[in-house]
Parts: structure tokens; C-alpha cells; sequence
């Protein structure tokens, strides 16, 4: 019993003691770091990186300049941004669909790959409402599938 209250006590002390611990001042020097990362690769820092808490900037443009602005990932910068105004169109986002066809644009996509961009996204989630409505059996539907695939594949041989 005895040793029960002491590891309750020390546990509760410890606990205690992260609760009074200030705040590192790191990430307000990741976030002046991230901005000013921001500024010199985009040219400006949008609003829209200065809506986030100053803890979570660096974390945030990690991941866009790793993804979505990083060359060398198994996508090209087109593809991203078409994929990225298909979502878009799909939330739906202004803001996002803003960005994304001029990003897609800037990437060298065309007007009609954008269309057709945003004619996929339209497809997808016409036949997701018509399977998910149906209440089609998922497995039924992936045995289907892969024998439209199969058949495809032996014409193509």
C-alpha cells in the first residue's frame, strides 16, 4: 500500500511538473524560420500560413514544400495540382480551386486538362453516390472489377 501511494505520489509530481513546464520558445523559432523559408520560396507569406497557431507552421509548410513543391517525388508538379483541383472541386473549396488551377496552369497544364481534370473528379463522385446509394456489395464489385481488368489486359497482349 505504502508503495502504491509513493508511485502515485511521484507519478502525480511528475505530471505536475510537465503542467508548469513554460513553453519552449522553439517553435515560435521554427515558425520565424518557416516564414521566412515561406518568404524567400514564394515570394511572400500568404495569409494563409499565418492562420495557423505558431506551433503548427513549421510542421504545415513542411509537408507542402516536401509534396507539393518538392520536384523530386514520383508525381510531377502537373499532375499534383490536377489531382489537387479534382479534390478541390470536389470539397468543395473556392479558395483551393483558385490556387489549384493557377498552380495546375503554372505547371504547364492546359485548358483542357484542367476540364477533364474536374470531368474525372464529376465522375468519381457521380458512381461513388450510385455504388455507396446501391448499397452495391463490395466485394461482389472488386470481383467484377478485377475481371473487367483481366479482360482488358488479354485484349491488350
Amino acid at each position: 500500500m505504502l508503495k502504491w501511494k509513493i508511485q502515485s505520489l511521484v507519478m502525480a509530481a511528475g505530471i505536475g511538473a510537465l503542467l508548469t513546464v513554460a513553453p519552449a520558445k522553439a517553435e515560435d523559432a521554427s515558425a520565424t524560420a518557416a516564414y521566412k523559408d515561406i518568404q524567400a520560396t514564394l515570394g511572400s507569406v500568404p495569409d494563409m500560413f499565418r492562420t495557423l497557431p505558431d506551433v503548427a507552421v513549421a510542421g504545415a509548410w513542411a509537408e507542402i514544400k516536401g509534396v507539393q513543391l518538392n520536384p523530386k517525388t514520383a508525381l510531377d508538379g502537373k499532375t499534383k495540382e490536377l489531382m489537387s483541383l479534382a479534390v478541390a472541386a470536389q470539397i468543395p473549396c473556392q479558395y483551393c480551386i483558385y490556387f489549384h488551377t493557377q498552380a495546375a496552369k503554372l505547371n504547364g497544364a492546359t485548358d483542357e486538362e484542367i476540364k477533364e481534370a474536374v470531368a474525372m473528379a464529376a465522375i468519381v463522385r457521380h458512381w461513388s453516390t450510385m455504388l455507396n446509394g446501391s448499397q452495391i456489395d463490395l466485394a461482389t464489385f472488386k470481383q467484377q472489377a478485377d475481371e473487367v481488368f483481366a479482360a482488358v489486359k488479354a485484349k491488350s497482349q
